[in-house]
């Protein structure tokens, strides 16, 4: 099995879009236009940068979790949902559906969402956003065939900011990551689980393809979104 469980979720073409975005915010980080909107994130730009392009980079990479038995399995394919084409792995002697983490879609998020629950102080209206984001995307949550779950890419964005904005207007931008990426993860994969061995998938891949551009997009964008009219930088709640 080896390496073939590490693949980019994303065609080229759509990943370097992805790519193109980041590089888009660098530069309006560098020129400070995006500066105060990550600073209510409560990170330095420096962090920012690495967190964009640690969860582009771990996106390529899953942590096998367990086998789960079923159907034969699809292999080098690519499939269209909702605009968006998601990679079928090239695999050759499979022993079913590797159930696997993605790095850059569950690990980073779910170490990032943390240090914000932390450093905020924000357990219940995190949680109460989780929920909210969970029930939302579980809603529009599709099983594919060949990749897993999937979701489509901008619909819980504007959700997750108004969802953020109506918890707390001084955390909106912490509140938003959280939401949107705990609870993409929850709704979408984890809730999914059990759908996941009739699907012929050579790797299902929790918050890897079908997911990640939802992740991803509905993490930063909604933070964006959120930080464009909130107030000053949170304050540590003591």
């Amino acid at each position: 099995m080896g390496s073939q469980v590490h693949y980019l979720p994303l065609t080229p073409g759509l990943f370097s879009i992805l790519v193109f975005l980041v590089v888009g915010l660098i530069i309006l980080i560098q020129l400070r236009i995006l500066r105060y909107a990550y600073m209510k994130l409560g990170v330095s730009p420096g962090v920012a940068l690495l967190l964009l392009f640690g969860s582009l980079i771990g996106s390529y990479f899953n942590i096998p979790v367990t086998i789960l038995p079923g159907p034969p399995v699809r292999s080098g394919q690519i499939v269209d949902f909702f605009g968006m084409q998601y990679v079928v792995p090239l695999v050759s002697s499979w022993p079913g559906t590797v159930l696997a983490v993605n790095v850059g879609g569950a690990v980073i998020p779910t170490i990032m969402s943390t240090y914000l629950v932390i450093r905020y102080q924000l357990w219940l209206k995190s949680a109460i956003a989780i929920v909210a984001i969970a029930f939302i995307i579980h809603s529009m949550a599709t099983p594919v065939h060949g990749i897993g779950i999937a979701v489509p890419v901008f619909a819980p964005v504007v959700t997750t900011a108004i969802l953020a904005f109506i918890l707390s207007r001084e955390y909106a931008a912490p509140l938003a990551y959280i939401g949107g990426s705990m609870g993409t993860l929850i709704g979408a994969d984890l809730l999914n689980l059990d759908k996941i061995s009739g699907l012929g998938a050579p790797v299902a891949s929790i918050g890897g393809a079908g997911t990640f551009d939802g992740i991803f997009l509905t993490g930063i964008l909604a933070v964006l979104l959120a930080g464009i009219a909130s107030p000053s930088r949170p304050r540590p709640a003591w």
